[in-house]
């Protein structure tokens, strides 16, 4: 399988060196922002290092997502295709939000909040919109009218993908509140709030996985595939039209045993990131649960306090 893939396609074709670069800028200006540009903005302080890890992790996750091997592996098989979403979408989203200094997220919200945009944004940016949104899309993308139609017009298909990643910016911002203030969910509902997308993604799991049979043309029909793959190599490029058809081609299983897969993997990774946010949310209560348990100045005796100012006056 990959020999095969390496054999047909180019090093443009399997790399995408655009979104290398484009990354790679994305890259150089979070640096300038949490080393140079900090200063610029109220109450900021040094990034953490494992903030620093999250967010090229992230990168590196949405180039799995969007580029890399995995690009042209997911217009041959379902279950590449569905990879790619986890990385694009479940694993790069958390790890940007987690990475970013909360104060450059404090400062984009004061920025919000002095425009005439505020109100808008109160209503656009909430929990149930969040779900709704990114489950909405998710769902209606795997439609096989909506899913073929969409591969086959780049940029249709480019615009549904920026908006699904706006969509789990915002379903992840609710589940990892980095500013509590906004769009505050209490822990237990935050834990809630998990479970109900989790929910929420297995009706398009179980089309994928129960149908029975092959239902995107673009992994059945050699006409459809060739249109859609056309987008994916340089002009001139001649498509192999060796690696389509079950497991005579690139893939070692039928296209009905590959979208099972497919469906399979994508509800496995799911819950297994969503388990872990779930748990780190529980991390997180249980945490400010013990430090509203520990005593303060106010629950100390007084004849303690008395003694504590007496050696400070000493020193």
């Amino acid at each position: 399988m990959v020999e095969q893939l390496f054999s047909n396609f180019g090093f443009r074709a399997l790399w995408t060196p655009e979104l290398i670069i484009i990354l790679g800028i994305v890259a150089f200006l979070y640096i300038r922002l949490i080393e140079k540009w900090r200063m610029k903005f109220a109450d900021s302080e040094p990034a953490k290092r494992s903030q620093k890890v999250y967010f090229f992790l992230g990168l590196v996750a949405l180039y799995l997502g969007w580029g890399s091997p995995f690009y042209i592996a997911g217009h041959l098989m379902l279950t590449f295709h569905m990879v790619q979403m986890v990385f694009a979408y479940i694993v790069a989203v958390p790890l940007f939000i987690l990475g970013t200094p909360k104060w450059f997220f404090a400062a984009i919200v004061r920025k919000l909040q002095s425009t005439g945009i505020a109100n808008i944004g109160k209503f656009v940016f909430n929990p149930l919109v969040a779900v709704l949104l990114f489950n909405g899309m998710f769902s209606i993308y795997h439609l096989p009218i909506v899913f073929d139609t969409l591969m086959q017009n780049v940029a249709l298909h480019s615009l549904y993908e920026y908006i699904l990643f706006f969509g789990a910016f915002m379903m992840w911002w609710f589940m990892l509140a980095p500013l509590p203030q906004v769009g505050q969910l209490t822990d237990l509902r935050r834990m809630l709030y998990i479970f109900v997308n989790g929910m929420l993604l297995t009706p398009a799991c179980a089309l994928i996985i129960f149908s029975g049979s092959a239902v995107y043309s673009v992994y059945t029909d050699p006409t459809i595939w060739a249109t859609v793959m056309s987008y994916c190599l340089p002009a001139g490029t001649d498509i192999p039209y060796n690696l389509i058809g079950g497991t005579s081609g690139f893939s070692p299983l039928s296209a009905a045993h590959d979208q099972q897969l497919g469906g399979v993997l994508m509800k496995v990774m799911q819950e297994l990131i969503y388990g872990a946010t779930i748990a780190y949310v529980f991390k997180q209560w249980i945490s400010k649960e013990k430090q509203s348990d520990g005593l303060s100045l106010s629950d100390l005796p007084e004849s303690m306090l008395d003694r504590k100012e007496e050696g400070l006056m000493k020193r």
